[in-house]
């Protein structure tokens, strides 16, 4: 059985990023993650230049005001860009009705993205990590509290079982996937009944891109910017990297379970259509396509998220009574009280996680800040 201090279940940005700060205090961690690779709810996929990166998952950083985030980015040297919004908006009110332009709104402060996609982030990241310490395609299905701390059990690729045992653990993932790993004992009824209903941010919906060899709805005095009542997306973004390929993405705002009533390839032909409504003829033929449910994804959404709305309210992070007192705590981004279900989140929460850890178990830091080895 391996033992650590801390054990991290989820590898997504806010596991990464706990595990960076364990790695700089000293302390011994193992990061547990389901998928293959790290990464999570953060997907960036290219278009034959692996630099030409368009992001399926969370997609935009508002540094101006999540500050902690925007020093991190910094630190790591990864270049942003505003989202480009000059020029008109279009809007399309029914299949019956002339499609309308408006002048475009423009955020204040700007909505940024990472060049070459948002999982420039995570390799950067990961880059630093120490990869003994990364354990990919391992599920974890059990945690249980004894007396010398917890005994968590993940399954193997091979279908194997795996123990590992830890002072703490970190929840790195949704809390409505955390509550759906058996503990034991169970966790108090109030806490397992508010994780299950805990909305997951994007585990209801779906994105498509379009990448095309330049950005010609532009040349027309559009911004890429849509809103649809007709669908199937609900709203659209210009998704164009800095100064390499155009592409346009959107939102699909039908539910889960009548987009499941079709195929892929038919939502993206639905997809492609809507685009030539509204961009005309040259959106018919785009250079490369991408379609992410994240619904689909076990890893991301459960059952209740197809009907829980996200961002309502923000869970216990901590259980204060009981065997998991000091034992256990999330530190996924829908447990963040600043900035649920965002990128920023993610930070501010496995940040909280590791300050509470160290606290607790009079650790010396250099802080809850990760600062980049000159």
């Amino acid at each position: 059985m391996k033992q650590v201090q801390v054990a991290i279940v989820g590898g997504g940005l806010s596991g990464l990023y706990a595990a960076a700060l364990l790695e700089q205090a000293g302390v011994d961690y193992l990061l547990i993650e389901g998928r293959e690779q790290a990464g999570g709810r953060i997907q960036s996929l290219h278009a034959g230049d692996e630099t030409q990166r368009f992001d399926l998952g969370a997609t935009w950083v508002w540094p101006a005001f999540q500050t902690q985030l925007a020093q991190l980015l910094q630190q790591l040297d990864i270049e942003l860009i505003a989202q480009e919004e000059q020029g008109d908006m279009l809007l399309e009110r029914g299949l019956h009705q002339p499609i309308s332009r408006h002048p475009g709104y423009v955020s204040s402060p700007p909505s940024m993205r990472v060049v070459g996609g948002m999982r420039r982030l995570i390799e950067k990241l990961q880059h630093r990590l120490n990869p003994a310490k990364l354990l990919f395609s391992h599920l974890v299905t059990q945690i249980a509290a004894n007396a010398e701390g917890v005994q968590l059990t993940a399954q193997t690729p091979l279908g194997e079982s795996l123990s590992v045992h830890a002072e703490q653990v970190f929840l790195a993932l949704p809390p409505a996937l955390a509550e759906g790993i058996n503990f034991s004992p169970g966790l108090p009824e109030a806490v397992a009944r508010e994780w299950a209903n805990t909305g997951t941010w994007m585990a209801p919906h779906a994105k498509y891109v379009a990448v095309y060899s330049q950005p010609f709805w532009r040349q027309q005095g559009l911004s890429g910017e849509a809103r649809s009542a007709v669908g199937p997306m609900a709203e659209i973004h210009d998704a164009s990297a800095s100064g390499q390929a155009a592409a346009l993405f959107g939102f699909l705002g039908m539910p889960a379970k009548t987009r499941w009533t079709t195929s892929e390839s038919n939502l993206k032909d639905l997809c492609r259509a809507q685009l030539v409504r509204l961009f005309g003829e040259q959106a018919a033929h785009p250079v490369a396509e991408f379609f992410k449910d994240w619904a689909e994804d076990p890893l991301t959404a459960t059952a209740s998220d197809l009907t829980v709305e996200p961002g309502h309210s923000i869970p216990q992070a901590f259980i204060r009574e009981g065997v998991w007192q000091g034992r256990l705590q999330g530190i996924a981004s829908e447990w963040s009280a600043a900035f649920p279900g965002y990128i920023a989140g993610a930070i501010d929460a496995a940040t909280r996680g590791f300050t509470t850890f160290t606290t607790q178990s009079n650790q010396p830091t250099q802080g809850a800040q990760y600062e980049i080895e000159k």
